[in-house]
């Protein structure tokens, strides 16, 4: 069958609109920036690359209703002209997968003629506003705004389909980011290509989508990031702020670049503007403008976009030129940018060195800096990778991470700093980071001196073997420090003894980071004891099996109801089998402990080697439990024995030490209140603070 006349019409103007707009950006973009162009037009996702998505049936319309409350968080400002397919199509959506917010949806109908009114008025829930009059969709969004009642406006497209919690993750960003104005969703098309994680302003004026076309599970695409603005199909900004904003600006009526000038007037207040890629909504682009800039609605977008280009020329500047390849064009937002290498993404809830890495992210982003963060094995990690982009940190993986060479050469010109954590990680990559990024100041963040950690252990077990294999680790760790520009310890011991070991080295202490949970429950509803500690790490191993066998029982002969509850991921079958001792539960991994740390009345630490500083310690002790431990397990950690801490060396000293503590409720006070006190003093974010800023953010 042969093309219709719409068809050819259709075709035509495709093809002479492209003709036209290819002209126009060689003449304002150049040759290298219009070909990129082009490239990303034809450019394909991998069908496994591509979101699936949540997209309902098309089906008669019936009565149904939606969420909605009296007193709302939110508002849903959704405008409407006509298109009521589409608009059933999203209400049905919100209504599937009702948010845990109390919000209402406002429809603010800009004069539709088809079966708009008749339908909306039988779908409860939903408070609908008809203008006398067409508009454009700025009027229509600020008549909607006008009668909302929440906290929050969030203004969504009738043409979009919601994905399950997009608008509890908008609005949960506002809680998790200080100093936020507006937050746009993640754009998605039909097909699950992406179609925007934000957009940016170039230095002429023009606005430009992040991502278009584009895999949504692209790294550089997958981060809560700050951005110039965010398409109006679907963001969230408080109430107060908008109307103070005067709403979206007229001077851009009826349409286009509204959402672009609102995104400017946030930053200008010194607010930031958030894309969230874990909110992803569907938006079906162009069905009630078109996507021809020579007629209709759309044309105005030629017109604005030189308005906003006039109203904005002092600031625009300092944006970025078309030269200038994705991934750096928001780098600018940030005071600097900072790339973080680890053998392993971070687990948090398994081991304190990932807890004290992702609190230093945490403290980088405080302090205005954008974390890159590349685990050497490139793996993505599922949930933990997840949530450090949740955090706001730009995670690279395969298979989109090259190999280091390549990934360096294309992303080592943004960085101003960069820390490698381990020195066999540091080994691989400092003469790709010298290559690649010579202005960049190199950090060896040491973790804990392993070769400290290597000889006490090879001391303990008087193994020769080991003691030679430490020493070799010793003098890799030493090359690493002599050739960082800076060293990072986490204790005051470590630090004295590269004074020695390595007396040139720049040595600075950042030790364990932690917050303060509280205390917990009171003493008396309490009971039992517990260890925490990954059984990866040997000492850790080495300190149950020592516990079990001779200092527990020691225990039970004198409080017989006592438990011992073992915590620790990767349990190997040697720690399992000590569940079969009376009174020992061996949980394995955990992936909440606060109950622990609350319900139990003892933390103990019984390593009988080990180097650096005890996560377990500051973990029990944010969280107001007393703990008992060996000389090794407090090691300059600033804690005086009776009045922060008790200590015991020997299997009966220990013991004794439990049972002092579990029956003294003066002492166990005395040593909560204490505990707390030294994790806020020594182990909090800010008590890393000045270090971070000097060793990681001056410039060299």
């Amino acid at each position: 069958m042969g093309l219709s006349w719409t068809e050819v019409r259709f075709f035509y103007d495709r093809g002479t609109g492209l003709f036209r707009r290819g002209l126009a950006s060689l003449r304002t973009r150049g040759v290298r920036a219009s070909w990129e162009r082009v490239l990303k037009q034809f450019h394909r996702v991998p069908l496994d690359q591509r979101l699936a998505l949540y997209l309902p049936q098309a089906e008669p319309f019936a009565p149904f209703a939606v969420p909605h409350s009296d007193r709302p968080v939110a508002s849903i400002v959704i405008p409407v002209y006509n298109q009521f397919a589409h608009t059933l199509a999203c209400l049905r959506a919100i209504a599937a997968h009702a948010p845990a917010a109390a919000i209402e949806i406002v429809v603010s109908d800009d004069g539709s003629s088809d079966e708009t009114e008749a339908a909306l008025a039988q779908v409860d829930g939903v408070r609908y506003h008809r203008r006398v009059q067409n508009g454009g969709f700025i009027a229509a969004c600020n008549d909607g705004a006008a009668q909302a009642r929440g906290k929050f406006l969030v203004f969504l497209n009738n043409d979009t389909i919601p994905q399950p919690g997009w608008l509890d993750t908008l609005l949960a960003t506002f809680d998790s980011e200080p100093d936020v104005g507006l937050v746009g969703a993640q754009l998605i098309y039909p097909d699950g290509r992406l179609q925007e994680t934000g957009g940016i302003v170039r230095s002429d004026g023009r606005a430009a989508n992040l991502g278009r076309l584009r895999s949504a599970f692209e790294p550089e695409f997958s981060y809560l990031r700050r951005v110039d603005y965010c398409s109006a199909a679907a963001i969230a900004i408080p109430r107060e702020l908008f109307e103070s904003l005067g709403g979206f600006d007229t001077f851009y009526a009826p349409a286009y670049y509204e959402d672009t000038d609102l995104g400017m007037k946030v930053n200008a207040r010194g607010l930031r503007v958030l894309a969230q890629p874990a909110a992803k909504v569907v938006h079906l682009e162009g069905v009630t403008s078109g996507t021809d800039t020579r007629r209709g609605i759309k044309a105005y977008q030629l017109r604005n976009e030189e308005r906003f280009g006039e109203r904005w020329a002092s600031r625009l500047p300092s944006h970025p030129d078309h030269e200038m390849r994705s991934p750096r064009t928001t780098d600018r937002l940030y005071s600097r940018v900072v790339l973080i290498v680890d053998a392993l993404t971070p687990q948090p809830d398994r081991d304190s060195g990932s807890l004290r890495l992702l609190n230093l992210m945490r403290l980088l982003r405080e302090e205005g800096a954008h974390v890159v963060f590349v685990p050497a094995n490139r793996a993505h990690d599922g949930a933990y990778t997840q949530a450090l982009q949740l955090l706001g940190v730009e995670v690279w993986h395969a298979p989109f991470a090259k190999h280091p060479h390549a990934w360096l050469r294309e992303h080592g010109p943004r960085f101003d700093t960069v820390v490698v954590c381990r020195h066999y990680v540091l080994r691989e990559w400092l003469p790709l980071v010298r290559r690649f990024a010579p202005q960049a100041k190199l950090v060896f963040d040491t973790v804990d001196l392993h070769y400290l950690r290597e000889r006490r252990g090879a001391e303990l077990a008087n193994d020769a073997a080991l003691k030679r294999a430490s020493e070799r680790t010793k003098a890799l760790e030493l090359e690493m420090i002599a050739r960082s520009d800076a060293t990072l310890v986490v204790s005051d011991v470590e630090r004295t003894l590269l004074a020695k070991d390595a007396p040139g080295a720049h040595v600075d202490i950042v030790s364990n980071l932690h917050h303060v949970h509280g205390r917990g429950l009171p003493f008396d509803e309490r009971h039992d004891l517990v260890f925490v500690g990954g059984f990866r790490h040997p000492p850790n191993v080495d300190a149950v099996q020592w516990f079990v066998g001779e200092v527990f029982p020691l225990i039970r002969a004198r409080l017989p109801n006592v438990l011992f509850h073992c915590i620790g991921s990767d349990t190997p079958p040697e720690i399992a089998a000590l569940a079969a001792q009376p009174g020992v539960i061996v949980h394995g991994h955990v992936p909440d402990i606060d109950p622990y740390m609350d319900g139990a009345r003892i933390a103990i630490a019984p390593l009988r080697y080990g180097a650096g500083v005890k996560g377990k310690v500051n973990l029990s002790m944010a969280h107001g439990q007393p703990v008992v431990a060996t000389a090794t397990a407090v090691e300059g950690m600033h804690l005086r024995d009776g009045e922060d801490v008790l200590v015991g060396g020997t299997p009966q000293s220990f013991a004794d030490a439990v049972v002092r503590l579990y029956t003294d409720e003066a002492l166990w006070e005395r040593l909560s209140h204490n505990g707390i006190a030294n994790v806020e003093r020594h182990f909090s974010l800010d008590a890393a603070r000045e270090v971070v800023r000097r060793v990681l953010l001056e410039r060299r």
